[in-house]
């Protein structure tokens, strides 16, 4: 049985200055991201000291108790009551704390392994739960701002292009700038310029947060007639289990995570790769960046119309199978002893990119399509969960990257304190098989789950008018 709650989010389209103001939002996600996925292990084993398999450890006691801290920040999102809403006192409330988080990260003190480790532990579960109270909101906010099938993923990709734009934004001012290579060494291995790369960092992640909060403020800064109620904890735990257990949100995060974890492997393992395999100089990092943010611009013009033309859960399976094949194409010829062009490697980075970014865009446009199939089952809209399912996942995937990637560098037995050019042939032949096979296994893994999504456009579309229906809107 529906219950009567009334829908309130517009159905028609979102103004361009608010897909705009939201999108802006995501820079700070995406310095986080391109941060964790690029340099945090690179920084903390090759410049600190710390062993890649403890690095990747580190990161994965921090994603567990992600476990419990995203869930609880969607929880609490969702019963905030305030003539702001649920979800603009979050972000206004998380720039500081953003910003401070990321300053310690790349500021880790002199001290004994054990202790560092410890402190790697304690920053980034910090960073993460700072990130949280501001990107499990906001992703809560889109099924709020439009109930439109295909709007959600327009609204969506101005989400992603400016979290990736933030975060390679960042990654050309690293390579081009604070991490200019000193001494005969390679950018990414000089120290010092870490300690800069943690301060602007944090500057332009509060700034944009603020600026996003503010610019849609105006808009959706309301009282939500769809706040949770509050109730004992044991019942909270209860609807939590019952909101995330719900079969279509279980096959959309199990095809998530495998598409994710490719993105998180391929960012954790770039600068070993660049660095060591393909001999990148200061000047080909900064056209790599520049390449991967074409790839972000060429999906956010062409991913509307794919879901539109295949079907969101299509679109998504299609592309995470391009991606991926298409992404490691000069793996394989490198290993079948084929020479491989800088021009045609970075084409097809730039095309795997392209392909990679469009699976993310469509699952989360998915996502807020799984609210109102939840609410129809349960009576209960809450978008905050669902969000910090979604979230966890994706920082799941981020951590699962590094400790996978920690791992491979662990098997093969790549040594500490590398010098380009001086790394055992055999050492980079077994990181560049194992690495391509995962990419293409997790590919194959997310298509599959993907095509296994439950609903479409027209069953949506018959929900909410059942929705509306029982919520008085329907006439």
């Amino acid at each position: 049985m529906i219950e009567k709650v009334p829908l309130t989010a517009s159905s028609a389209r979102v103004p361009l200055s608010a897909k705009l103001a939201y999108g802006a939002g995501a820079i700070a996600y995406g310095i986080k991201d391109n941060g964790f996925q690029v340099f945090l292990l690179i920084f903390y084993n090759q410049v600190v000291g710390l062993p890649a398999g403890q690095v990747g450890a580190a990161i994965l006691i921090a994603l567990l108790l992600d476990a419990f801290i995203d869930p609880a920040v969607g929880v609490l999102s969702d019963r905030t009551d305030t003539r702001w809403g649920r979800r603009h006192p979050w972000l206004y409330a998380s720039a500081l704390p953003i910003a401070i988080a990321w300053v310690m990260m790349w500021n880790p003190p002199a001290a004994s392994h054990g202790l560092q480790f410890v402190y790697l532990v304690g920053v980034a579960t910090t960073v993460r739960f700072a990130i949280s109270t501001n990107e499990v909101p906001s992703i809560a906010l889109v099924p709020e701002m439009t109930r439109d099938y295909h709007e959600r993923t327009v609204v969506l990709r101005y989400r992603y292009l400016f979290g990736w734009a933030g975060g390679l934004a960042m990654l050309v001012l690293a390579y081009g700038v604070l991490l200019a290579p000193q001494g005969g060494q390679a950018g990414p291995l000089v120290g010092q310029g870490y300690h800069r790369y943690g301060l602007i960092g944090a500057g332009f992640m509060a700034l944009t947060v603020l600026l996003s909060a503010l610019g849609t403020h105006r808009r959706y800064a309301k009282r939500s007639p769809h706040t949770t109620p509050r109730e004992p904890l044991r019942a909270t735990l209860a609807g939590m289990r019952r909101t995330l257990s719900n079969p279509a949100f279980l096959i959309l995060m199990g095809a998530c995570v495998f598409a994710f974890a490719s993105q998180g492997v391929t960012f954790a393992m770039s600068n070993y790769l660049l660095t060591f395999v393909w001999r990148f100089s200061a000047g080909d990092f900064f056209i790599y960046s520049l390449v991967l943010f074409a790839g972000v611009v060429l999906a956010f013009f062409f991913v509307t119309a794919l879901s539109a033309w295949l079907g969101k859960k299509e679109a998504a399976a299609s592309c995470a199978l391009l991606a991926a094949g298409i992404g490691t194409i000069p793996y394989w010829l490198l290993l079948g002893g084929v020479p491989v062009s800088p021009s045609l490697f970075l084409l097809l980075v730039g095309v795997a990119t392209a392909f990679g970014v469009a699976v993310m865009i469509t699952a989360g446009s998915m996502v807020a399509d799984v609210v109102e199939a939840s609410q129809a089952e349960t009576g209960r809209r809450e978008e905050g969960l669902f969000a910090a399912g979604y979230f966890f996942m994706q920082k799941s995937v981020t951590g699962i990257g590094i400790f996978v990637s920690g791992v491979i560098l662990s098997a093969v037995g790549f040594p500490a304190n590398a010098v380009p050019g001086r790394v055992d042939a055999g050492v980079l032949d077994r990181l560049v098989l194992i690495y391509a096979v995962l990419i293409i296994l997790f590919a194959i893994l997310s298509a599959w789950l993907f095509m296994r999504f439950p609903f479409g456009r027209a069953e949506h579309d018959a929900r909410l008018a059942a929705l509306a229906v029982a919520s008085g809107e329907g006439g």
